[in-house]
């Protein structure tokens, strides 16, 4: 992934502490960022894994439904198979 900008700031002591010993703090900034401005997966809320019974719901969405590649901004997408 190439980096866009960075951007720097300040936290108490406290913070600090706990921040500096994790070990990919830059990951885990970014994903609190973005999960703060509620750009996270509806599904599974940002962890990256499915529930039993989102699975099951992820299936049945799917006959009906794919993920594709955007040929203009080369994003992955839902797209309705039957709206085609």
């Amino acid at each position: 992934m190439k980096k866009q900008g960075i951007i720097t700031f300040k936290v108490d002591d406290a913070l600090y502490s706990i921040i500096r010993e994790m070990p990919n703090r830059s990951e885990f900034i970014r994903g609190a960022i973005l999960s703060a401005l509620g750009n996270v997966c509806p599904l599974c809320n940002g962890t990256g894994i499915l529930s039993a019974n989102q699975k099951q719901h992820w299936d049945e969405f799917c006959r009906d439904h794919a993920v594709m590649t955007c040929d203009e901004c080369s994003e992955r997408h839902l797209v309705c198979m039957t709206a085609k």
